[in-house]
């Protein structure tokens, strides 16, 4: 139950971001900031937590592995913010949390087996509840099918990898030291689509500070942590804590009204954590 904790934890810090992300916009930082700073930072501490593993026998082929599994966490960031400049914030979690069912079918794929009754009852939980939770039903705003849809998809597939690399791959490896060689994959991958310019600049650099921690740093070490116990597919159940805390930290953060039917969202999610987590108590 600790790992499931840890997991649930790793969805939470990155249910968080969503209102860092618009207080990060409110201070007048551009999304290449925010994604540059959230990694660098992140980056950094990771690595300044890793040292103390700096003993560890890893060759350089097992490093490279890590790095390279870190890039769909670079990814995740690009697509999510991408998509958050086209269609509502509501609709945008709707779209990446479609990891649950998809971080689900990719398992089944690699496993080669079915989900059980637990984890298909979870999903159907889970999945009406998110567009309640999203505000979806009875709102009045119009969803426009732009090319956000397909970024916010493409951060569903791209979290659901982060999810699979972290339960499967370098299980071995102390879980600071693989979060920190993962981070630098994800720097990698956006450093190359997004000059960090920032970096030139101290006033700049201070300025992304402060919103460096929970994109980059705290979820992928809880799920290197975790997911290795859970499994891969209950990690991803375990992970739509993300679309809840987004609910409540819009709610006591930003100030944001909150309908009842979304709050009824909010307590399907934690039924269908509770549903998909069952299992492990046997």
């Amino acid at each position: 139950m600790k790992y499931a904790l840890l997991v649930f934890l790793g969805g939470c810090s990155y249910g968080i971001l969503s209102t860092i992300v618009k207080i990060a916009y409110a201070a007048g930082l551009t999304p290449a900031e925010v994604c540059g700073g959230q990694v660098f930072f992140g980056m950094l501490l990771l690595w300044m937590a890793a040292l103390r593993h700096r003993g560890f026998p890893l060759n350089g082929r097992r490093a490279l592995t890590l790095i390279c599994c870190g890039m769909p966490i670079g990814l995740t960031t690009m697509f999510y913010y991408t998509a958050l400049q086209t269609v509502t914030a509501s609709f945008a979690i709707i779209l990446l949390f479609q990891f649950v069912w998809v971080s689900t079918a990719i398992d089944c794929v690699f496993s080669r087996r079915l989900p059980d009754r637990q984890k298909v009852a979870a999903i159907a939980i889970l999945l009406p509840g998110s567009v309640l939770a999203a505000g979806l039903v009875g709102s009045s705003d119009n969803i426009s099918l732009t090319s956000g849809v397909l970024w916010g998809l493409a951060s569903a597939v791209s979290y659901s990898f982060v999810l699979l690399v972290s339960g499967t791959v370098g299980c071995e490896v102390p879980p600071v030291l693989k979060s920190a060689l993962m981070s630098v994959g994800a720097a990698t991958v956006i450093f190359a689509f997004m000059r960090p310019t920032f970096l030139l600049s101290l006033g700049s650099l201070a300025a992304v500070a402060p919103y460096g921690i929970f994109g980059i740093a705290l979820p992928p070490l809880l799920f290197s942590i975790g997911i290795p116990h859970t499994g891969p597919s209950l990690g991803s159940i375990l992970t739509s804590s993300e679309l809840p805390m987004a609910i409540l930290m819009a709610f006591f953060v930003l100030g944001e009204h909150i309908a009842l039917v979304q709050w009824l969202g909010v307590a399907l999610i934690f039924l269908g954590v509770i549903v998909g987590n069952l299992r492990t108590k046997g």
